[in-house]
């Protein structure tokens, strides 16, 4: 190339790097960068690998404008393109333009985010199974030429990073993109010989070493292997001989540690889910995939390193997982002598697709298991008008069977190979779950390698849920003491032998970082003897309710917890209630409303705060969706839709597609209908005492669900308008009387009713079952306030004494729907002073008083107190003394 010309002093310059200890994906990359930014330097942080190297100097060298990183200046950089990394001490000096006023960063890269990533003003990122697999297509799609040379450079890097499209990382992108290559010349032959390595003498002996140095540790009963080496001089090919050593030895999983001169590096390789070396390496501030991840360590010696390796694995393998980790319990099941009609009830009821068949229960409640009937056959054979036939005539007899203990394999295998629906897992001839073909699916996805979980520090102890630790999250946004009231509830479940967790909302907020003191525990067992152990400890008051096994604890200062045990419900008809039968946790979760609100939190010694997320709470909050958990939620229960419009709008999420459309077919067939009155008016007024109600109304109307209130209602942009007005008036009321009470809902209410007329508003009472305490402040007080606002933008003059007599009767909530409605400043301003001021004022003599002054008890009390009342209102009298000389003057007047 010749003599290069110094960048040193270049302004404006876009500067394209990757990571120390480059293979080919990041030199493929940064040559496909290069072709986006033509006017671009390309410069290696440290050090390449040797066949880079090689390959560099033999074959394409020419293609590269490469620089050294001495001859760049750092102030001159104006984009920095990163490519294959977004960590900042993976690109060595080049960090430091990393937040430099005036510097663009771009990054092109396929490894998972982690916290502490440099975000990017323009980012190509998304899992792929090579970086360069992102960059051909964006060079595909902007129609840029791509040499026979290049072509084989990128197929290269994406052959590399993929172990030729066999890691489970690869893609559908990678093979697009390795396809397109090949029409564009890419040669496999010269793929095939660069990734046949020839290993040096040098590099036999280091591969030699680590198996020599090779130990299998049983963590969680899963062999991870850990080898150690040690050099004065770096070896470039490290990761490459540690992934040989894995090929070589079979070995499912494998941390190799390197001390290389005052440097540790450390190199992770993984083929089975339960061990996530992202997550290990990462704790070292390195980074990469579940499968495959490396990092460099200063500081710390071999020994050091090793023990925290492995400590590390021992936090973060996962435990192979057993059936009694699988299984879904309890167990539903029939008796032989139950119909076919039955059974299809069952299986409707539970939402299952197989019943398990039994005889009835013995004397101590054990069920002898005969067989199981799916619900296909269920569904012939009520097409066949066999209803009443009982179902051991079609099920099927002697199922296959599992201990808790069965592992994985031998599951997969039974249900596989028995083609079995539902797999029974039994403890010494007891029923204990089941597994069906489902669970071991999402068990199988779940586990395929490739993803990492939703955030750093998760773990999954089994196909069901993700469990996170809370432990720090719960001690930095509770206070202490709610903190020791978890901790004292998780102590009664222990003495008492019950699994204990905190449940719902307050979980979702504890989460999200937004207070919620409704306080909800869910126990596996006896909720109502949990609360009444844990109120006889500590003299509180409890509130129990048998038929739904659910208690509330009420402790000082109002405070309380909702105990409930775990329960399942199912729906007899549309909208009904619910009825309620025991259950394990999952099942509770399943029962609720949506995602977001499926989280708990175990509250025992043994697991506290593990966050347990069955149903991809964590998923939907980080995507600010409200979902539902099956199609029939709003058939079973149409009040989850008033719900989902108040969660939506309180926390600026949307709600998903499907759940939508969901909501449009409960509005199209009028599920609403069935609703009491007094449930739709408990959801209405929850979305009323809402900081801003007013997008929830606004999306009411929008799904027209504000016809289940009354036909009539509408909520056009005068009304919009008037609700935006409310919201102006609560919050200056809040803002200047912190210490005034008043029923938020209720203004809103007197909002949404605005424009009704008297018999219609009587029928909105009517529908919402409103109690008639209320009434008079939606009827007798909304018609005198709307005579009273009639005068005030009328009247010209009015004495303070006029406008308190006109204003004292209503009370604060018309006059708060009143002065967001006053459309004049007089009429603004007399209803804010009556507000601020008149309503207060007092008189400063008394009834007894009068009498001390020798007047006859009786109507005249009144008229004179109600004179001294105007006289102090309009300025005419100021002390004691002059409301005494007002009295002698009335007096005598009247005399």
């Amino acid at each position: 190339m010749g003599q290069k010309k110094t960048v040193k002093h270049c302004e404006n310059l876009t500067v394209i790097t990757t990571h120390n200890n480059a293979d080919y994906d990041a030199f493929a990359s940064l040559l496909a960068a290069q072709k986006l930014y033509p006017n671009s330097v390309v410069v290696f942080p440290g050090t390449k690998e040797a066949n880079i190297r090689h390959f560099f100097i033999q074959s394409i060298i020419y293609l590269m404008n490469l620089e050294q990183i001495g001859n760049i200046d750092i102030n001159s950089i104006g984009t920095l393109v990163l490519v294959d990394t977004r960590r900042k001490a993976r690109i060595g000096k080049l960090a430091k333009a990393v937040g430099k006023p005036g510097v663009q960063v771009h990054i092109y890269d396929h490894h998972p985010a982690m916290e502490g990533d440099i975000q990017g003003d323009f980012e190509a990122c998304r899992p792929t199974g090579a970086t360069v697999t992102i960059l051909t297509e964006i060079l595909r799609e902007r129609g840029v030429s791509i040499t026979s040379d290049e072509a084989t450079l990128f197929c290269l890097g994406i052959h590399e990073d993929t172990g030729s499209f066999t890691f489970s990382s690869t893609t559908r992108d990678d093979f697009l993109a390795a396809a397109y290559l090949m029409e564009q010349g890419a040669s496999l032959n010269i793929v095939a010989s660069l990734l046949a390595r020839e290993y040096s003498p040098e590099q036999i002996s280091v591969l030699n070493d680590l198996i020599r140095s090779s130990v299998f540790h049983p963590i969680h009963g899963i062999e991870v292997a850990m080898s150690t080496i040690s050099t004065e001089n770096y070896l470039s090919d490290f990761a490459v001989l540690v992934h040989k050593l894995m090929k070589m030895e079979n070995m499912d999983a494998l941390i190799a540690l390197g001390q290389m001169g005052d440097r540790v590096h450390v190199v992770g390789r993984s083929r089975i889910p339960e061990v996530n070396v992202g997550r290990v390496i990462r704790a070292l501030g390195g980074g990469g995939h579940s499968f495959a991840a490396a990092a460099t360590v200063k500081d710390k010696t071999l020994v050091q390193l090793e023990a925290e390796v492995l400590a590390l694995l021992h936090q973060h393998v996962q435990p192979r997982q057993k059936a009694g980790d699988i299984m879904t319990t309890p167990a539903i099941s029939t008796t032989m002598d139950v119909n076919i009609k039955k059974a299809a009830a069952l299986l409707t009821q539970y939402n299952i697709n197989a019943l398990l068949v039994t005889d009835p229960p013995d004397e101590n409640g054990n069920k002898e298991l005969k067989g199981f009937i799916s619900r296909q056959v269920v569904e012939k054979a009520m097409h066949h008008n066999l209803a009443e036939v009982p179902v051991w005539e079609y099920m099927t007899s002697d199922p296959v069977t599992v201990g808790p203990e069965a592992d994985l394999s031998e599951i997969q295998k039974l249900v596989i190979e028995n083609k079995q629906r539902i797999l029974p897992v039994m403890d010494k001839g007891h029923i204990v779950g089941v597994i069906t073909r489902t669970d071991l699916l999402n068990l199988l996805v779940s586990r395929t390698p490739g993803g990492d979980d939703p955030k750093e520090g998760d773990i999954r102890p089994d196909s069901r849920a993700y469990v996170r630790r809370a432990g720090k999250m719960m001690q930095d946004r509770l206070t202490p003491e709610y903190m020791a009231l978890v901790r004292e509830l998780g102590s009664v479940a222990d003495a008492m032998g019950l699994e204990a967790f905190l449940v719902g909302g307050f979980v979702r907020d504890l989460v999200m970082d937004h207070k919620n003191e409704d306080f909800d525990v869910v126990v596996e067992g006896d909720g109502i003897a949990f609360a009444r152990r844990f109120a006889l400890a500590h003299g509180y008051r409890v509130h129990t309710h048998a038929e739904f096994g659910t208690a509330v604890v009420i402790m000082g200062g109002g405070f309380k917890v909702d105990v409930a045990s775990a329960r399942f419900e199912y729906y007899a008809s549309p909208a009904s209630l619910p009825v309620v039968e025991t259950s394990s946790l999952k099942m509770d979760l399943y029962r609720r409303d949506f995602t977001v609100n499926t989280m708990a939190i175990q509250i025992n010694e043994k697991s506290f705060g593990a966050l347990i997320d069955y149903f991809g709470a964590q998923r939907d909050i980080k995507a600010k969706a409200i979902r539902v958990l099956h199609n029939l939620s709003f058939v079973e229960d149409p009040t989850r839709v008033f719900r989902a419009i108040r969660f939506e709008q309180r926390y600026g999420f949307g709600i998903g597609k499907l759940t939508s459309n969901l909501v449009k077919n409960a509005v199209k067939m009028d599920f609403f209908r069935h609703l009491s009155g007094r449930r739709l008016f408990s959801e209405l007024k929850l979305i009323l005492e809402e900081e801003n109600p007013k997008g929830a109304v606004k999306r009411m109307a929008d799904y027209n669900l504000l016809p289940t209130i009354h036909p009539d209602m509408e909520f056009g942009t005068a009304k919009e308008a008037l609700f935006e007005s409310v919201k102006e008036v609560l919050t200056w009321h809040d803002l200047q009387f912190m210490d005034d009470s008043y029923m938020k809902w209720a203004v809103h209410f007197l909002a949404l009713l605005h424009g009704f007329d008297q018999e219609q508003v009587a029928t909105v009472l009517q529908r919402l079952e409103i109690a008639p305490k209320f009434h008079d402040l939606f009827l007798e007080h909304r018609q005198n306030g709307r005579q009273s606002l009639y005068k005030l933008e009328r009247e010209k003059r009015m004495l303070n004494s006029a406008l308190h007599r006109m204003l004292a009767p209503l009370p604060t909530e018309m006059l708060l729907f009143m002065l967001a409605r006053a459309e004049s400043k007089e009429s603004k301003r007399r209803i804010t002073r009556y507000l601020s001021k008149l309503r207060t004022v007092e008189y400063l003599i008394s009834g007894k008083t009068l009498k001390q002054m020798g007047i006859k008890p009786g109507p005249v009390y009144k008229k004179v107190l109600d004179a001294i009342l105007d006289a102090r209102l309009d300025g005419k009298v100021v002390t004691f003394e002059d409301e005494m000389a007002l009295v002698i003057r009335l007096v005598n007047n009247a005399a």
